[in-house]
């Protein structure tokens, strides 16, 4: 009996100990580095929606211990930098997080307790870690062959770019089922910023409207919702907005003009590299399937219609073109939100944008999926 309520009465003194460790004005941070060599100093960085700031730094002890007191107005992501390794870790006020690791461990492999968020982040990180080594090693392998040829090779590129295009595809799919899995953490938002907004932007959309009601006080997250629910209209799923721009011909063109008919909303200009390379692969498109109902209205950013005539003219662009001449300031470009060129929608018969931004291999392949189904 006396063996069970010593047990009891040592419980409870524990869990006392740990509640007087934590404030619940601040977070605590008490870590450990084995083997820290010559580092003598420990940074704690805060990263914010736009840049990361040193916010404290401390001395190690001669055990190799240090010890950070933080207030933070909302749960974000820090990072600890010790040496010239870096350690994620997502804080809040009230917490008290424990931190080891090891500098002579050349994996950087370390342990975190205290912060579900932080734990959970360092889950991410093993999975970036793991296709980041899948995909460095393909990049050495081609470097290497393409140093033995001594130059750049097209036939190497064709062989090593599918490769590598299949393995940061397969991690993108690795991060919108851990974005899924993690829609209440923290976490899980850092891991969805990590994707291209321009290529997901319709699972982003979708991950917005489901985190809307959460994590308030985050500016970083609000904002993030905020610029999602901003081109929500026109993502894939939603009725394209109509409009009417000028013409090269000087008439105006309308996006009823196209009611009950596929068309893609290219959004280009003379001046932008990407868009002109892009444009042999349209042109290609256009003539394999504009008979078979494919439709295609330009749209320029130019502000110079000389220069726009030009580059019609020279990239044999023969469907039809319009343009505000306001470059990202035009009216048809605020309300379809562009904010990078090359820049399409695919508009269905209906109305309805059932693409986007989508280039090369993938828009022959959508073009292939739409126009060569059986009727």
């Amino acid at each position: 009996m006396k063996k069970k309520l010593i047990t009891i009465y040592g419980t409870v003194l524990l869990a006392l100990l740990m509640a007087s460790c934590k404030d619940k004005n601040a977070f605590i941070i008490s870590g450990t580095l084995e083997h820290p060599g010559n580092i003598k100093k420990v940074y704690l960085l805060e990263a914010d929606s736009t840049h990361i700031n040193v916010v404290d730094s401390t001395n190690l002890s001669e055990d190799g211990d240090f010890k950070f007191k933080h207030q933070t107005p909302y749960a974000n992501l820090y990072k600890l930098r010790i040496g010239g390794n870096i350690f994620d870790l997502i804080a809040r006020n009230g917490q008290a997080i424990t931190f080891k690791t090891d500098e002579s461990d050349t994996t950087h492999s370390y342990t975190i307790s205290g912060s579900d968020d932080s734990e959970k982040i360092k889950d991410f990180n093993k999975l970036s870690n793991l296709y980041g080594d899948r995909l460095g090693k393909i990049a050495a392998e081609y470097q290497a062959k393409a140093e033995s040829l001594g130059k750049e090779s097209d036939s190497l590129v064709k062989i090593y770019m599918p490769r590598f295009q299949a393995i940061q595809n397969e991690n993108n799919e690795a991060i919108l089922k851990y974005v899924n899995d993690n829609k209440n953490s923290l976490a899980g938002f850092y891991a969805a910023t990590s994707l291209d907004t321009y290529k997901y932007e319709q699972q982003l959309v979708a991950y917005a409207d489901e985190i809307k009601d959460s994590f308030k006080d985050n500016p970083a997250v609000q904002q993030f919702i905020k610029q999602m629910m901003l081109v929500k209209p026109v993502s894939v799923g939603h009725k394209a907005p109509n409009f009417t721009i000028n013409g090269i011909d000087g008439k105006p063109v309308s996006l009823a003009d196209y009611k009950g008919k596929y068309v893609m909303l290219d959004f280009w200009a003379s001046w932008c590299a990407p868009c002109r390379a892009e444009n042999p692969n349209v042109v290609k498109q256009y003539a394999i399937f504009k008979n078979k109902g494919f439709n295609i209205l330009g749209i320029s950013l130019d502000e110079n219609k000389a220069d726009w005539q030009k580059a019609i003219a020279n990239d044999k662009l023969t469907w039809r073109h319009g343009s505000d001449l306001q470059k990202f300031d035009g009216p048809t470009e605020t309300l379809y939100h562009i904010e990078a060129i090359p820049s399409n929608f695919i508009i269905d018969p209906q109305g309805v944008i059932v693409a986007k931004n989508i280039t090369g291999p993938d828009l022959e392949e959508f073009l292939k999926k739409t126009f060569n189904k059986a009727q």
